[in-house]
């Protein structure tokens, strides 16, 4: 099934079900996104009756697909895809290394057809939708029965979009009848009238609860928490090399070693950052992660989450409050600019994350609306234009570190809003538009393509 943001009427809401999504790593838009694209192409040929059919298989990249898909297991993805796996529940050990053996000249075998490197095509140059996420995936059928073939753009968080398949694009959703009840806004400032006299939590979670049912919502909410933190605890007691040609050693396990040496109490600033580090070297090695809202950006909501949750021993509340207000805040973001790297750099993916970890930060800690939406702006207009620009092409290089920063800087958000009453110059409808124009405006040398900034002036030995 194709993830899609939720629209209700004149509103749009991506519903926290959606913008959370368990998967796999290392990004959400170059592996999940494709692995869902080529398990929806799966489904369909089953539903034509064709599968049985299919002699062979073939997938094309196109632009950022293909310029950094090998670094982001993008041919690992697309080929677990077809053979049916699903990011939410897949083994990440079965995903992965499956480039490597077609690179040295064996077949993988998908359902009995055989699928060899020259089935994958990498086509970096090119753009021929005019979306730098695309992919081509064919399915050539037995003597005289033709070609199958869809293409799919991947547009950020996980979520993809079937060319020829409106229904399937972002902001677009089936709803049942009641959904027409929910809350509906388009701007902060819809979202802030709303919010006269109740939570931007309430909000969220009436709406969540018309598209799902109350116990469908809650129970959604807490497997992504218990996602969120069995990464964080994963990673902090897992060392090693991270893999590709980078070398890239894990530090988080030995950082919170170091922390429990000191006998006392955890600097919060610093135990926010480990738990950010910990997040996106187990998104840096494939494992299971969360899009929050991008697998690139992974580190930070859940970081600042972990660190707001551990005097409380982790109360449901408290977590659900988090995640409903950064829900509302993603929703806009998406709707009204981008969460994709390859559409508008890494202001859109780290950017957006220390905006909503910003904003449930200050829920929690019994913020106005007004000041949540002043924690969500301060964030966002201070990774205004920020590039996506990974080294060799991995979420390693500044990907990791920069989880780490932006979880601190949601915290100083936090507290600049909260000791405020919640006025200030520029609004966060004004800075989510502001990021929309300064993506449009980057050149995509700088947008998840390593074709400018630190991924070509850093020597690799």
């Amino acid at each position: 099934m194709i993830r899609t943001a939720v629209e209700v009427e004149r509103g749009v809401y991506t519903s926290a079900l959606d913008l959370f999504s368990i998967g796999i790593g290392p990004s959400s838009s170059h592996t999940v996104g494709p692995m869902r694209a080529a398990a929806d192409f799966r489904t369909r040929l089953a539903d034509a009756g064709v599968l049985a059919d299919v002699v062979r298989f073939g997938c094309r990249l196109h632009g950022s697909l293909a310029a950094t898909g090998v670094g982001h297991g993008t041919p690992d993805a697309v080929v677990a895809g077809l053979r049916g796996f699903r990011p939410e529940t897949v083994d990440p050990e079965v995903v992965h290394g499956g480039w490597a053996l077609l690179q040295s000249g064996v077949s993988l075998d998908i359902g009995g057809v055989p699928f060899v490197r020259e089935d994958m095509a990498l086509a970096p140059h090119e753009r021929p939708h005019g979306h730098p996420n695309s992919l081509l995936l064919t399915a050539e059928l037995t003597a005289g029965a033709g070609i199958f073939e869809e293409t799919y753009l991947s547009i950020g968080g996980g979520f993809i979009r079937r060319l020829g398949d409106e229904r399937a694009g972002p902001g677009t959703a089936a709803l049942p009848e009641a959904a027409a009840d929910a809350p509906q806004f388009r701007t902060m400032r819809e979202l802030l009238d709303l919010a006269r006299g109740r939570t931007i939590a309430d909000i969220a979670w009436q709406t969540e609860t018309t598209v799902h049912g109350a116990a469908e919502a809650a129970r959604g909410l807490d497997a992504i928490w218990a996602a969120m933190r069995a990464c964080i605890e994963r990673g902090l007691h897992s060392d090693g090399v991270l893999p590709g040609g980078l070398r890239v050693p894990r530090r988080a396990a030995a950082a919170w070693r170091q922390l429990g040496e000191r006998g006392g109490s955890t600097d919060a600033a610093e135990a926010v950052s480990v738990y950010a580090l910990a997040v996106n070297e187990e998104n840096a090695a494939g494992g299971r992660v969360v899009t929050a809202p991008t697998n690139g950006a992974a580190g930070v909501l859940p970081a600042v989450l972990y660190q707001a949750a551990v005097p409380t021993g982790f109360d449901p509340e408290l977590i659900r409050t988090f995640l409903l207000t950064a829900t509302a805040i993603g929703s806009l973001i998406k709707a009204n600019a981008s969460i994709s790297g390859a559409e508008a750099g890494c202001q859109a993916e780290v950017g957006s994350a220390c905006a909503m970890a910003a904003a449930g930060l200050t829920a929690v800690r019994g913020g106005t609306p007004e000041q949540i939406e002043n924690a969500a702006e301060i964030a966002i207009e201070h990774h205004l234009g920020l590039t996506c620009d990974p080294v060799s092409g991995l979420v390693q290089i500044p990907c990791i570190e920069r989880n780490a920063v932006a979880a601190s800087t949601a915290m100083t958000a936090s507290r600049l809003a909260l000791l405020g009453d919640g006025s200030h110059i520029v609004d966060l409808d004004t800075a989510i538009e502001t990021m929309r124009q300064t993506g449009a405006d980057m050149s995509s040398r700088y947008k998840e393509t390593s074709a400018a900034g630190l991924a070509v002036n850093v020597v690799e030995c």
